[in-house]
């Protein structure tokens, strides 16, 4: 990932649910390795393991307090996701509404029937 940009470091991390987890135990607050791993069956070297690729991607960071080694959420690295999110849904936004405003405009040029001209044709034949 030596090439990859933050973002794209920030996506591959959350890709994992167990990492997702995490980013949404500590939106709740600080919380130590033991308190991180409770809710999930998985060893301790496994959750370090995760909390090493949340680091790396910069969604998190773990400070000392006295003899916690509390985990934190860094908020900055979720504003990037965010914004490039927004961004990206304003653009697809624009797509759709510049399609419906063209729908629009050829609807207004053409009725639409109930039914196709052939069919019309073919019941004009029978009637003779």
């Amino acid at each position: 990932m030596s090439n990859a940009s933050p973002l794209d470091a920030t996506f591959a991390a959350l890709a994992d649910p167990t990492r997702r987890a995490i980013v949404e135990r500590l939106a709740q607050g600080d919380a130590t390795v033991l308190e991180l791993a409770a809710p999930f069956q998985i060893s301790l070297p496994a959750i370090s393991r995760h909390l090493k690729v949340l680091e790396h991607a910069g969604l998190i960071s773990r400070g000392r307090d006295a003899q916690r080694r509390p985990c934190r959420l860094r908020a900055e690295a979720l504003r990037e996701v965010t914004q490039w999110t927004e961004h990206t849904r304003r653009a697809w936004e624009e797509r759709f509404d510049r399609l419906g405003d063209y729908l629009r405009e050829l609807q207004a040029r053409e009725p639409i029937t109930d039914t196709p001209k052939e069919e019309e044709e073919d019941h004009g034949d029978e009637q003779s």
